[in-house]
Protein backbone atom coordinates (compact mmCIF):
# COMPACT_ATOMS: atom_id res chain seq x y z
CA UNK A 1 0.00 0.00 0.00
CA UNK A 2 1.30 3.48 -0.93
CA UNK A 3 2.17 6.07 2.01
CA UNK A 4 -0.14 8.44 0.73
CA UNK A 5 -3.11 5.59 0.47
CA UNK A 6 -1.75 4.47 4.37
CA UNK A 7 -2.13 8.02 5.91
CA UNK A 8 -5.02 8.49 4.36
CA UNK A 9 -6.60 5.14 5.75
CA UNK A 10 -5.13 5.98 8.90
CA UNK A 11 -6.85 9.76 9.51
CA UNK A 12 -9.92 7.88 8.85
CA UNK A 13 -9.51 5.13 10.70
CA UNK A 14 -8.59 7.73 13.68
CA UNK A 15 -11.46 9.72 12.82
CA UNK A 16 -13.21 8.50 16.38
CA UNK A 17 -9.96 10.82 17.94
CA UNK A 18 -8.81 13.55 15.04
CA UNK A 19 -9.94 16.23 12.58
CA UNK A 20 -8.30 17.56 9.51
CA UNK A 21 -6.24 20.90 10.10
CA UNK A 22 -6.35 21.45 6.02
CA UNK A 23 -8.19 19.58 3.19
CA UNK A 24 -5.29 16.55 3.84
CA UNK A 25 -3.06 17.13 6.94
CA UNK A 26 -4.25 15.03 10.18
CA UNK A 27 -2.44 16.18 13.48
CA UNK A 28 -2.41 15.72 17.48
CA UNK A 29 -1.29 17.34 20.51
CA UNK A 30 1.03 15.94 22.96
CA UNK A 31 -0.31 13.91 26.15
CA UNK A 32 0.76 16.10 29.41
CA UNK A 33 -0.69 14.48 33.10
CA UNK A 34 -1.21 18.19 34.12
CA UNK A 35 -5.01 17.96 35.74
CA UNK A 36 -5.82 21.50 37.19
CA UNK A 37 -7.79 23.22 34.22
CA UNK A 38 -10.96 24.97 33.66
CA UNK A 39 -13.27 23.73 31.47
CA UNK A 40 -15.69 24.70 28.50
CA UNK A 41 -18.23 22.88 27.18
CA UNK A 42 -20.36 25.20 24.29
CA UNK A 43 -23.48 23.29 23.12
CA UNK A 44 -25.07 24.78 19.96
CA UNK A 45 -29.11 24.49 19.65
CA UNK A 46 -28.91 24.32 15.44
CA UNK A 47 -32.35 25.99 14.22
CA UNK A 48 -32.70 28.75 15.96
CA UNK A 49 -34.55 27.69 19.34
CA UNK A 50 -37.15 29.79 20.49
CA UNK A 51 -36.04 31.66 23.54
CA UNK A 52 -39.14 33.28 25.05
CA UNK A 53 -40.75 29.61 24.90
CA UNK A 54 -38.02 28.51 27.05
CA UNK A 55 -37.25 31.22 29.30
CA UNK A 56 -40.78 32.56 29.38
CA UNK A 57 -41.48 36.36 30.38
CA UNK A 58 -45.26 35.42 31.89
CA UNK A 59 -45.81 38.69 33.36
CA UNK A 60 -45.54 40.39 30.05
CA UNK A 61 -49.03 40.90 28.39
CA UNK A 62 -47.83 40.82 25.35
CA UNK A 63 -46.05 37.53 25.40
CA UNK A 64 -49.46 35.68 25.46
CA UNK A 65 -51.53 38.27 23.39
CA UNK A 66 -48.75 37.70 20.92
CA UNK A 67 -49.07 34.05 21.21
CA UNK A 68 -52.81 32.95 21.74
CA UNK A 69 -51.90 29.13 20.90
CA UNK A 70 -48.56 28.14 21.70
CA UNK A 71 -48.05 30.55 24.58
CA UNK A 72 -46.22 28.60 27.76
CA UNK A 73 -49.59 29.26 30.27
CA UNK A 74 -48.52 30.98 33.39
CA UNK A 75 -47.09 28.97 36.58
CA UNK A 76 -49.51 27.03 38.51
CA UNK A 77 -51.62 26.24 35.44
CA UNK A 78 -51.70 23.33 33.55
CA UNK A 79 -48.65 22.86 31.61
CA UNK A 80 -47.41 25.96 32.79
CA UNK A 81 -43.82 27.34 32.90
CA UNK A 82 -41.95 26.68 36.57
CA UNK A 83 -41.86 30.11 38.02
CA UNK A 84 -38.41 31.12 38.19
CA UNK A 85 -37.56 34.55 39.77
CA UNK A 86 -41.42 35.84 40.05
CA UNK A 87 -41.12 37.39 36.06
CA UNK A 88 -39.45 34.50 34.06
CA UNK A 89 -40.27 30.95 34.20
CA UNK A 90 -38.66 27.97 32.33
CA UNK A 91 -40.56 25.79 29.89
CA UNK A 92 -42.12 22.43 31.92
CA UNK A 93 -40.34 19.84 30.00
CA UNK A 94 -36.69 21.17 31.38
CA UNK A 95 -37.66 20.36 34.54
CA UNK A 96 -34.80 18.13 34.98
CA UNK A 97 -32.66 21.44 34.99
CA UNK A 98 -34.40 22.94 37.86
CA UNK A 99 -32.04 21.44 40.78
CA UNK A 100 -29.06 23.21 38.78
CA UNK A 101 -31.24 26.82 39.01
CA UNK A 102 -32.60 25.96 42.91
CA UNK A 103 -28.68 25.75 43.35
CA UNK A 104 -27.55 28.85 41.84
CA UNK A 105 -25.72 26.91 38.87
CA UNK A 106 -27.71 27.73 35.89
CA UNK A 107 -28.78 31.09 35.04
CA UNK A 108 -29.89 32.96 31.15
CA UNK A 109 -28.93 36.10 29.85
CA UNK A 110 -32.07 36.97 27.66
CA UNK A 111 -31.88 39.48 24.40
CA UNK A 112 -28.76 38.41 23.81
CA UNK A 113 -27.26 36.97 20.47
CA UNK A 114 -25.34 38.20 17.43
CA UNK A 115 -25.42 41.70 17.38
CA UNK A 116 -25.70 41.81 13.01
CA UNK A 117 -29.10 41.03 11.85
CA UNK A 118 -29.21 37.88 10.19
CA UNK A 119 -32.17 36.00 9.10
CA UNK A 120 -30.54 33.61 7.19
CA UNK A 121 -29.74 30.24 9.69
CA UNK A 122 -26.47 29.72 7.83
CA UNK A 123 -25.31 32.81 7.81
CA UNK A 124 -25.91 33.22 11.44
CA UNK A 125 -24.49 30.30 12.92
CA UNK A 126 -21.13 31.57 10.75
CA UNK A 127 -21.29 34.83 12.92
CA UNK A 128 -21.72 32.85 16.13
CA UNK A 129 -19.02 30.47 15.45
CA UNK A 130 -16.61 32.95 13.51
CA UNK A 131 -16.32 35.71 16.32
CA UNK A 132 -16.07 38.22 13.93
CA UNK A 133 -19.87 39.22 13.65
CA UNK A 134 -20.36 40.65 9.84
CA UNK A 135 -17.30 39.64 8.24
CA UNK A 136 -18.05 36.28 6.32
CA UNK A 137 -14.62 35.47 5.01
CA UNK A 138 -12.76 34.95 8.46
CA UNK A 139 -11.03 31.54 8.15
CA UNK A 140 -11.21 30.22 11.42
CA UNK A 141 -13.17 29.62 14.45
CA UNK A 142 -13.34 31.31 18.18
CA UNK A 143 -12.98 28.14 19.46
CA UNK A 144 -10.13 27.13 17.44
CA UNK A 145 -8.36 30.41 18.12
CA UNK A 146 -8.83 30.11 21.26
CA UNK A 147 -6.98 26.98 21.61
CA UNK A 148 -4.08 28.24 20.06
CA UNK A 149 -4.21 30.86 23.30
CA UNK A 150 -4.16 27.51 25.83
CA UNK A 151 -0.98 25.74 26.69
CA UNK A 152 -0.94 22.37 23.94
CA UNK A 153 -0.16 19.70 25.74
CA UNK A 154 -3.04 17.39 25.29
CA UNK A 155 -3.84 15.18 22.10
CA UNK A 156 -7.56 16.09 23.31
CA UNK A 157 -7.20 18.95 24.51
CA UNK A 158 -10.38 20.15 22.66
CA UNK A 159 -12.90 17.73 21.64
CA UNK A 160 -16.00 17.44 18.70
CA UNK A 161 -18.80 15.82 19.29
CA UNK A 162 -19.45 15.13 15.54
CA UNK A 163 -17.99 13.64 12.40
CA UNK A 164 -17.62 17.08 10.64
CA UNK A 165 -15.06 19.82 11.65
CA UNK A 166 -17.95 22.67 12.58
CA UNK A 167 -16.72 26.12 11.73
CA UNK A 168 -15.77 27.18 15.29
CA UNK A 169 -13.31 24.91 15.94
CA UNK A 170 -11.99 25.25 12.48
CA UNK A 171 -8.52 26.57 12.21
CA UNK A 172 -4.41 25.71 12.41
CA UNK A 173 -4.88 24.14 16.03
CA UNK A 174 -5.50 20.38 16.16
CA UNK A 175 -9.25 18.77 18.07
CA UNK A 176 -10.20 15.50 18.61
CA UNK A 177 -13.20 13.97 17.27
CA UNK A 178 -15.98 11.86 19.01
CA UNK A 179 -18.35 10.08 17.01
CA UNK A 180 -21.97 11.15 18.50
CA UNK A 181 -24.34 8.46 19.71
CA UNK A 182 -23.87 5.12 21.20
CA UNK A 183 -21.19 3.74 19.15
CA UNK A 184 -18.52 6.48 19.39
CA UNK A 185 -16.19 3.64 21.05
CA UNK A 186 -16.57 1.04 18.30
CA UNK A 187 -14.03 -0.57 16.76
CA UNK A 188 -11.87 1.01 13.63
CA UNK A 189 -9.45 -0.25 10.73
CA UNK A 190 -6.36 0.33 13.32
CA UNK A 191 -8.07 -1.34 16.50
CA UNK A 192 -6.96 -4.50 14.64
CA UNK A 193 -3.73 -6.07 15.75
CA UNK A 194 -2.29 -6.44 12.13
CA UNK A 195 -3.42 -3.41 10.85
CA UNK A 196 -2.68 -1.73 13.61
CA UNK A 197 0.91 -3.41 14.04
CA UNK A 198 1.48 -2.57 10.83
CA UNK A 199 0.99 1.44 10.59
CA UNK A 200 2.89 1.20 14.12
CA UNK A 201 5.90 0.09 11.88
CA UNK A 202 5.27 2.59 9.10
CA UNK A 203 5.60 5.39 11.16
CA UNK A 204 7.74 4.71 13.94
CA UNK A 205 10.24 7.55 12.69
CA UNK A 206 10.85 10.90 14.23
CA UNK A 207 9.21 13.00 11.03
CA UNK A 208 6.27 15.40 11.52
CA UNK A 209 4.25 12.78 9.80
CA UNK A 210 5.24 9.54 12.18
CA UNK A 211 4.81 11.83 14.96
CA UNK A 212 1.43 12.97 14.15
CA UNK A 213 0.16 8.87 14.29
CA UNK A 214 2.24 8.37 17.18
CA UNK A 215 0.08 11.08 19.35
CA UNK A 216 -2.91 10.21 17.52
CA UNK A 217 -2.73 6.53 18.33
CA UNK A 218 -2.05 7.78 21.76
CA UNK A 219 -4.99 10.04 22.16
CA UNK A 220 -7.57 7.16 20.81
CA UNK A 221 -6.03 4.74 23.42
CA UNK A 222 -6.34 7.41 26.06
CA UNK A 223 -10.07 8.24 25.45
CA UNK A 224 -10.94 4.22 24.51
CA UNK A 225 -10.01 3.56 28.10
CA UNK A 226 -12.25 6.21 29.39
CA UNK A 227 -15.22 5.41 27.28
CA UNK A 228 -14.92 1.65 27.96
CA UNK A 229 -14.97 2.09 31.16
CA UNK A 230 -17.78 4.25 31.12
CA UNK A 231 -19.95 1.86 29.26
CA UNK A 232 -19.25 -1.27 31.22
CA UNK A 233 -20.48 0.87 34.81
CA UNK A 234 -23.52 2.53 33.46
CA UNK A 235 -24.84 0.85 30.50
CA UNK A 236 -25.75 -2.47 31.29
CA UNK A 237 -26.51 -3.85 28.33
CA UNK A 238 -29.70 -1.20 27.74
CA UNK A 239 -29.54 1.35 24.74
CA UNK A 240 -29.07 4.64 25.09
CA UNK A 241 -32.54 6.91 25.94
CA UNK A 242 -31.56 9.47 23.08
CA UNK A 243 -28.06 10.44 21.19
CA UNK A 244 -27.40 13.97 23.09
CA UNK A 245 -28.26 12.48 26.72
CA UNK A 246 -25.83 9.25 26.01
CA UNK A 247 -23.35 11.78 23.98
CA UNK A 248 -22.91 14.16 27.18
CA UNK A 249 -22.05 11.14 29.41
CA UNK A 250 -18.86 10.22 27.61
CA UNK A 251 -17.86 13.73 27.37
CA UNK A 252 -18.28 14.25 31.10
CA UNK A 253 -16.67 10.83 31.26
CA UNK A 254 -13.30 12.65 29.05
CA UNK A 255 -13.37 15.68 31.03
CA UNK A 256 -13.20 14.26 33.93
CA UNK A 257 -10.58 11.05 32.98
CA UNK A 258 -7.23 10.68 31.52
CA UNK A 259 -8.12 12.18 28.65
CA UNK A 260 -7.98 16.23 30.56
CA UNK A 261 -9.82 17.79 27.56
CA UNK A 262 -10.73 21.42 28.25
CA UNK A 263 -12.97 22.55 25.72
CA UNK A 264 -15.85 20.42 23.99
CA UNK A 265 -18.18 21.47 21.34
CA UNK A 266 -21.81 19.71 20.98
CA UNK A 267 -24.20 20.52 18.68
CA UNK A 268 -28.20 19.53 18.36
CA UNK A 269 -30.81 20.05 15.61
CA UNK A 270 -34.05 20.33 14.81
CA UNK A 271 -35.01 23.83 16.74
CA UNK A 272 -36.27 25.58 13.22
CA UNK A 273 -40.13 25.60 14.34
CA UNK A 274 -42.01 27.40 11.69
CA UNK A 275 -44.94 24.78 12.27
CA UNK A 276 -47.06 23.10 15.45
CA UNK A 277 -44.02 24.58 17.51
CA UNK A 278 -45.29 22.94 20.67
CA UNK A 279 -45.48 19.54 19.91
CA UNK A 280 -41.86 19.95 18.68
CA UNK A 281 -40.70 21.64 21.64
CA UNK A 282 -42.47 18.77 24.30
CA UNK A 283 -40.50 15.88 21.93
CA UNK A 284 -36.97 18.00 22.06
CA UNK A 285 -36.69 19.87 25.29
CA UNK A 286 -36.94 16.94 27.34
CA UNK A 287 -33.64 15.00 25.64
CA UNK A 288 -31.65 18.37 25.83
CA UNK A 289 -33.03 18.92 29.61
CA UNK A 290 -31.70 15.46 30.46
CA UNK A 291 -28.52 15.51 28.69
CA UNK A 292 -27.28 18.78 30.52
CA UNK A 293 -28.08 17.60 34.01
CA UNK A 294 -26.64 14.33 32.99
CA UNK A 295 -23.64 16.49 31.76
CA UNK A 296 -23.56 18.51 35.04
CA UNK A 297 -23.75 15.27 37.14
CA UNK A 298 -20.90 13.30 35.24
CA UNK A 299 -18.62 16.72 35.65
CA UNK A 300 -19.77 16.75 39.38
CA UNK A 301 -15.86 16.25 40.61
CA UNK A 302 -14.96 19.45 38.04
CA UNK A 303 -17.96 21.27 37.90
CA UNK A 304 -16.64 24.21 40.09
CA UNK A 305 -14.14 24.20 37.15
CA UNK A 306 -16.64 24.33 34.25
CA UNK A 307 -18.59 26.87 32.10
CA UNK A 308 -21.43 25.05 29.78
CA UNK A 309 -22.62 27.73 27.58
CA UNK A 310 -26.07 26.89 25.09
CA UNK A 311 -26.92 29.06 22.33
CA UNK A 312 -28.21 29.18 18.94
CA UNK A 313 -27.85 31.37 16.28
CA UNK A 314 -30.43 33.73 16.36
CA UNK A 315 -34.09 33.47 18.08
CA UNK A 316 -37.63 33.44 16.59
CA UNK A 317 -40.71 36.20 16.22
CA UNK A 318 -42.28 37.54 19.02
CA UNK A 319 -45.95 36.58 17.33
CA UNK A 320 -46.83 32.96 16.08
CA UNK A 321 -47.45 32.74 12.45
CA UNK A 322 -50.36 30.99 11.16
CA UNK A 323 -49.08 27.34 11.32
CA UNK A 324 -48.45 27.22 15.39
CA UNK A 325 -45.17 28.06 15.06
CA UNK A 326 -42.90 31.35 14.87
CA UNK A 327 -40.94 32.34 12.34
CA UNK A 328 -37.18 33.85 12.27
CA UNK A 329 -36.33 36.28 14.91
CA UNK A 330 -33.64 38.08 16.38
CA UNK A 331 -33.08 38.25 20.00
CA UNK A 332 -32.71 35.11 22.06
CA UNK A 333 -31.81 33.62 25.62
CA UNK A 334 -28.52 32.15 26.43
CA UNK A 335 -27.60 29.51 28.84
CA UNK A 336 -25.15 29.38 31.34
CA UNK A 337 -24.29 26.55 33.51
CA UNK A 338 -21.46 25.58 36.21
CA UNK A 339 -20.47 25.54 39.54
CA UNK A 340 -18.90 28.96 39.01
CA UNK A 341 -21.78 30.91 37.51
CA UNK A 342 -23.80 33.15 39.98
CA UNK A 343 -27.04 31.03 38.98
CA UNK A 344 -30.43 31.74 39.88
CA UNK A 345 -30.66 34.78 37.83
CA UNK A 346 -31.91 36.15 34.17
CA UNK A 347 -29.10 38.31 33.33
CA UNK A 348 -29.52 40.73 30.57
CA UNK A 349 -30.98 44.38 29.65
CA UNK A 350 -34.76 43.30 29.10
CA UNK A 351 -36.56 45.99 27.29
CA UNK A 352 -39.89 44.15 27.25
CA UNK A 353 -42.09 42.88 24.29
CA UNK A 354 -44.14 46.13 23.54
CA UNK A 355 -44.29 46.34 19.50
CA UNK A 356 -41.99 50.46 19.98
CA UNK A 357 -39.32 48.27 21.80
CA UNK A 358 -38.64 45.34 19.15
CA UNK A 359 -36.43 44.88 16.45
CA UNK A 360 -38.51 46.06 13.20
CA UNK A 361 -41.19 45.59 15.14
CA UNK A 362 -41.28 42.45 15.30
CA UNK A 363 -38.25 40.92 17.03
CA UNK A 364 -36.58 40.78 20.48
CA UNK A 365 -34.10 42.91 19.82
CA UNK A 366 -30.14 42.02 20.63
CA UNK A 367 -29.05 44.10 23.66
CA UNK A 368 -26.13 41.81 24.71
CA UNK A 369 -23.49 40.98 22.29
CA UNK A 370 -22.99 37.16 22.81
CA UNK A 371 -19.49 38.20 23.33
CA UNK A 372 -20.16 40.09 26.41
CA UNK A 373 -20.91 36.71 27.48
CA UNK A 374 -18.08 34.52 26.44
CA UNK A 375 -15.35 37.05 27.13
CA UNK A 376 -15.70 37.26 30.86
CA UNK A 377 -15.88 33.16 30.65
CA UNK A 378 -12.26 33.07 28.80
CA UNK A 379 -10.62 36.08 31.37
CA UNK A 380 -12.00 35.56 34.07
CA UNK A 381 -12.52 31.54 34.08
CA UNK A 382 -9.96 30.24 31.78
CA UNK A 383 -7.28 33.19 32.36
CA UNK A 384 -6.81 34.33 29.02
CA UNK A 385 -5.44 37.70 28.91
CA UNK A 386 -6.75 40.98 26.75
CA UNK A 387 -3.57 40.28 24.23
CA UNK A 388 -5.49 36.89 23.61
CA UNK A 389 -8.83 37.93 23.82
CA UNK A 390 -8.16 40.05 21.40
CA UNK A 391 -6.74 37.27 19.04
CA UNK A 392 -9.74 35.48 19.62
CA UNK A 393 -12.55 38.15 19.06
CA UNK A 394 -10.57 40.58 17.01
CA UNK A 395 -12.08 44.46 16.75
CA UNK A 396 -13.93 43.97 19.49
CA UNK A 397 -14.34 46.57 22.42
CA UNK A 398 -15.51 44.36 25.09
CA UNK A 399 -18.20 46.82 27.79
CA UNK A 400 -21.79 45.30 28.98
CA UNK A 401 -20.24 43.31 31.68
CA UNK A 402 -22.93 41.25 33.74
CA UNK A 403 -21.02 39.60 36.52
CA UNK A 404 -22.26 36.57 36.27
CA UNK A 405 -19.34 34.39 37.30
CA UNK A 406 -18.59 33.84 41.23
Amino acid sequence: MKRRKFFTTASLATAGMLLPVGCNSWVAQRVNSASDRQRLVVVFLRGAVDGLNVVVPHQEAEYYESRPTIAVPYPQEQDGAIDLDGFFGLHPKLQDLMPLWNKKNLAFVHASGSPVPERSHFQAQDYIENGTPGVKNTPDGWMNRLLAELPPDRPTQALNVGVITPYILKGEMAIASLKPGINSAAPIPTDRPRVNKAFSSLYSGTDALSKAYQDGKKAREIVLADLNQEMILASRGAKSVNTFVDDAAEVAKLMVGNAKTQLAFMEIGGWDSHIDQNPAFDRLLPSLGEGLATLAQGLEAIFSDTVIVVISEFGRTVKENGNKGTDHGYGNAIWLLGGGIRGGNVYGDWQGLDQSVLYEGRDLPVTTDFRAIISPILQQHLAISNASLNRIFPDYQFTNKLYFLA
